[in-house]
């Protein structure tokens, strides 16, 4: 039977940053494995568990895979390929082999947009249509006055009649 040597562990380098992980990633069979946490929760925005498939979502793009049983009971001890992972979600990976290391650079940050209603070019502004308010008629009083239709107040003794 053959000896294998133990291989290094795999640095992975996200933006010119080491990726600090207790659990180191692995290179088996030509692809490059990652442990799901930390380097995926990173990465994406959102990672999940629906039974045994691991769900990771950055934006609008949502990646189903599905991981073999008995591999996910944690996000740190469940190991992924990294590249067709970290591609999918839109970001660039380079492996180098004489150094062990991992090299992922994500997509430049799309700079914030202003909302619609501003613009930061000055308009003329433009006459808004508002009708002209007619004026109200102020009621007249014609005719003779009408009786008071409210009792006085009284200070409780009767009225004095005098004859």
């Amino acid at each position: 039977m053959p000896v294998i040597p133990p291989q290094p562990p795999v640095t992975i380098w996200i933006d010119g940053r080491r990726l600090q992980q207790y659990i180191h990633a692995y290179v088996a069979g030509g692809r490059v494995y990652a442990p799901v946490s930390p380097l995926l929760r990173r990465l994406a925005d959102a990672v999940w568990w629906e039974g045994s498939t691991l769900v990771v979502r950055r934006c609008d793009r949502q990646l189903r895979v599905k991981i073999p049983n008995g591999n996910w009971a944690s996000l740190q001890t469940s190991f992924v390929p990294i590249a067709p992972m970290v591609q999918f979600l839109g970001d660039a990976v380079t492996y180098d082999a004489r150094t062990h290391e991992v090299d992922v650079r994500t997509a430049p940050a799309r700079p914030l947009e202003t909302p619609t209603p501003y613009a930061p070019v000055q308009q003329i502004p433009q006459p808004v249509f508002t009708p002209v308010a007619s004026p109200t008629p102020k009621p007249v009083w014609s005719g003779s006055p009408l009786p008071r239709r409210t009792p006085l107040p009284s200070n409780g003794s009767p009225p004095k009649v005098t004859p």
